[in-house]
């Protein structure tokens, strides 16, 4: 916790060399998507994509779980989504998932959670995985890139979302982040396929 606390401490001597950025954020956002992604802490959106502060929209979730629309208790993923489309404009999407996502894991293997029945519950919110899904392989891709595009479909049952990617004001992008090459594949709809961006 030390060196978090020394970096908080010195941050303000850090922002002093720029002050234009910071007067700048202080006025208001305008950030250029939504990135949606797990919360684990290995998983940092602006480093893997290189965004400044204000760029980005993040939402983190166990799992980088959608919820489905309509639920009927008030949900932070959902309010943030409906905020970032429809008070901050923003013109894209992105669903990132990740490789070694325990979250993904644990539904795939179908773990026994009544330890955490938090987690448990939360991860109940996902669509099952498909059958025959490789659940050997230690990075899980192709049932986190299952689960990424799915959460995709969910973001479409959103009226706000369903009604700006109709008008072409809005792009939906499933990623995949490959924790141990830094890779980023993107999903090609065209192709049914994650390629390298």
């Amino acid at each position: 916790m030390k060196h978090l606390i020394d970096h908080a401490r010195s941050f303000p001597q850090l922002a002093a060399r720029r002050p234009e950025e910071w007067s700048r954020l202080a006025e208001g956002q305008s950030p250029h998507a939504l990135f949606i992604t797990c919360s684990d802490s290995r998983v940092i959106p602006s480093l893997i994509t290189g965004a400044r502060p204000g760029e980005l929209f993040e939402l983190r979730t166990a799992g980088n779980i959608v919820p489905r629309h309509g639920g009927s208790q008030p949900a932070g993923e959902a309010a943030t989504i409906e905020y970032a489309v429809e008070v901050l404009g923003v013109a894209d999407i992105i669903v990132c998932g990740h490789s070694h996502c325990g979250a993904v894991g644990a539904m795939l293997r179908d773990e026994d959670l009544t330890a955490v029945p938090a987690v448990r519950d939360w991860l109940g919110h996902a669509t099952p995985l498909p059958d025959g899904t490789d659940s050997t392989a230690p990075d899980i891709a192709e049932a986190v890139q299952s689960h990424v595009l799915d959460q995709l479909d969910r973001l479409r049952g959103y009226p706000c979302v369903a009604a700006r990617v109709a008008d072409g004001r809005l792009g939906l992008h499933g990623w995949f982040y490959e924790i141990h090459t830094g890779s980023v594949l993107a999903h090609q709809p065209h192709a049914d396929a994650f390629r390298a961006l």
